[in-house]
């Protein structure tokens, strides 16, 4: 394959394309198509592509045999994507025609927060229209040369979606598909795509019995005794770790006035997104916090504070509640209930890169820990949104910038892409599936001090404002133990497995020993059960396999004579016959662990 065409840039122009084939490949399912489908929008994602439409039946995985039919003739023809411009009338009059709705929405130019006019090809000048073949299509582009680029592709599933993301609209269906270079490059994309169905954190939720979700609290995890463990355990290292690198722990609370929200901006901007709560006539007084940093505020301010004081560091793992909408919920990853290692550090603006660079020792110690590679992307300064003086900001983004190359952290740079109150650090995780997963944000934040009127002494006695960062290493829990999950394929190293040793008797007559080694386990604190069932050895094993136990220690009649234990291990298999203070020294150097 050309270094050209394996380029991100041509890929999305590939599956945008694709997506398009894909729109009038489903029209011909129906009789007069181009008039009782109406399609919505269709824009390549990562690795994917889809198309939101109305159908006059329901699309299911069934019909893809038909559909792919449809496109892969249109490929075959290798019809070119041609693009015009036509005016406002010519636009409204061609699509009322075929009676496509959505369209003619996004021709009159209403757009919101998901779906814009502009993204759609609606522009003062007029309106992008793309052909291709028989196909017509309201877009801005840009899209290959010829259809007969997008040979390689494959349909995936179907969900659906609203329009315009609103509850209260037409519910669509949405088709996802993809599609590559080569075909290679697409039965290696589909290989990865069956291995991530295996390790999909709520499959395994199940089958380890980690957690579970119900419908009587949606977008809330029930963890499971063995969930639960791991949740608290890496809880407490990260608290650990905080409490040595000079952080405070609080505890705050979880419903606070609306003049809190009001002060901070959150009931200006993110109110839609918070569980409200009425007062007695019926009006939103409060709220269920969505975020940490205004509490943090109120306490920063309620004591006069120094320059010796900072750089101050608060630290909490409280509870918090967003109300995202039901049809985003998925399993850990998207959650209305969730805690995150949360931190603010108050500084000065001459602190700022130091701090970062403490923050950034604390990202590779956890990361490490786990050999999780990772990368950052940079957002700056949008020249048309941003609070504070210019300065400062060239100042910050050049320290944040500097620090990134000195710890050799490989980053991209997002020009204006930084919210109006500070330049933002995003690191994106890399799996073992090879897939780039955001847990962490770092962002600087001149903002809420102002709004909250925050203040220090400096050394010449006058009052100076700080200067807040924003910190979260793992971000929540719940989409870092789902990474986690995913990442392990549920065998977690030894140290956060719920169960990291199983004891296994080949015969009853061997209990007494089997349960003196279990005890001697448990007094160098090692978690560990016992199998006294009566099922045979080798469904014991296999039990244990399945539930990713780390080691397993069979006990039989030359065991317990000798003193000694089998020993068998997840990855190495059989270890053979070693002493119990051999294997307990053994798992304790696996156990031993700290961020």
């Amino acid at each position: 394959m050309s270094e050209v065409n394996q380029s991100p840039e041509y890929l999305e122009r590939l599956r945008h394309s694709t997506a398009h084939i894909m729109a009038y490949a489903v029209q011909q399912l129906f009789p007069n198509g181009e008039h009782t489908v109406k399609l919505a929008i269709g824009p390549p994602i990562e690795n994917e592509f889809y198309y939101d439409m109305e159908v006059p039946r329901p699309i299911t995985p069934d019909d893809f045999p038909e559909i792919e039919k449809h496109m892969k003739a249109m490929i075959k023809s290798n019809v070119p994507f041609e693009q015009e411009t036509w005016t406002f009338d010519a636009a409204r009059t061609w699509f009322a025609e075929r009676n496509q709705t959505f369209k003619l929405e996004l021709i009159d130019g209403i757009s919101d927060r998901e779906v814009s006019a502009s993204d759609e090809g609606v522009a003062e000048e007029g309106v992008s229209i793309y052909h291709n073949g028989d196909f017509t299509d309201l877009c801005k582009g840009p899209h290959i040369d010829k259809t007969g680029e997008c040979r390689h592709f494959k349909l995936l599933r179907v969900s659906g979606a609203y329009w315009r993301g609103d509850s209260n609209r037409e519910q669509l269906q949405r088709i996802y598909g993809t599609a590559w270079g080569t075909r290679e490059d697409l039965r290696t994309y589909l290989r990865q795509r069956e291995e991530a169905a295996k390790r999909d954190h709520r499959k395994l939720g199940r089958e380890l019995e980690l957690f579970q979700m119900h419908p009587e609290s949606p977008g809330s995890v029930f963890w499971l005794p063995k969930g639960a463990f791991i949740y608290n355990h890496l809880s407490e290292k990260v608290r650990k770790l905080n409490l040595t690198e000079g952080y405070n722990e609080v505890r705050t609370p979880l419903i606070y006035d609306s003049s809190l929200w009001q002060t901070s901006g959150h009931w200006e901007h993110f109110k839609e997104d918070m569980f409200l709560i009425d007062n007695e006539d019926g009006e939103p007084t409060s709220a269920l916090k969505p975020m940490n940093c205004p509490a943090h505020m109120l306490i920063y301010k309620s004591k006069r504070h120094s320059y010796r004081d900072l750089p101050y560091r608060l630290h909490d793992q409280g509870v918090l509640h967003r109300n995202e909408a039901t049809g985003t919920l998925s399993g850990l990853s998207r959650v209305r209930q969730l805690c995150q290692d949360d931190a603010h550090n108050f500084v000065t603006e001459d602190q700022i890169a130091e701090e970062y660079e403490r923050i950034l020792g604390l990202f590779q110690r956890i990361y490490g820990t786990f050999d999780l590679p990772f990368r950052c992307d940079f957002s700056t300064r949008n020249p048309d949104k941003y609070m504070g003086d210019i300065e400062v900001w060239n100042r910050a983004e050049d320290i944040l910038e500097s620090v990134l190359k000195n710890n050799q952290i490989d980053y991209t740079v997002d020009p204006g892409e930084a919210a109006f109150y500070g330049p933002k650090l995003d690191f994106q995780i890399r799996d073992s599936l090879n897939r780039d997963v955001q847990c962490a944000t770092v962002q600087l934040d001149f903002q809420l001090p102002e709004r909250f009127e925050l203040i220090y002494i400096a050394p010449d006695g006058s009052e100076k404002r700080p200067v807040v960062i924003h910190r979260a290493i793992c971000g929540s829990f719940e989409r870092f133990i789902a990474m986690l999950i995913e990442h392990y394929a549920g065998a977690f190293p030894t140290w956060l497995s719920p169960v990291q040793c199983v004891v296994m008797t080949i015969s009853q007559k061997f209990v007494d020993y089997a349960t003196e080694v279990q005890n001697l386990l448990l007094n160098n604190e090692c978690r560990v059960v016992l199998d006294n069932s009566d099922d045979k050895i080798g469904a014991k094993i296999r039990q244990a396999r399945l539930q990713r136990i780390p080691y397993m220690l069979i006990i039989g009649e030359r065991e317990r004579d000798n003193r000694t234990v089998s020993v068998r291990s997840r990855e190495e298999g059989d270890i053979g016959a070693m002493t119990l203070d051999s294997f307990i020294d053994k798992i304790r150097d696996e156990i031993d662990i700290d961020f």
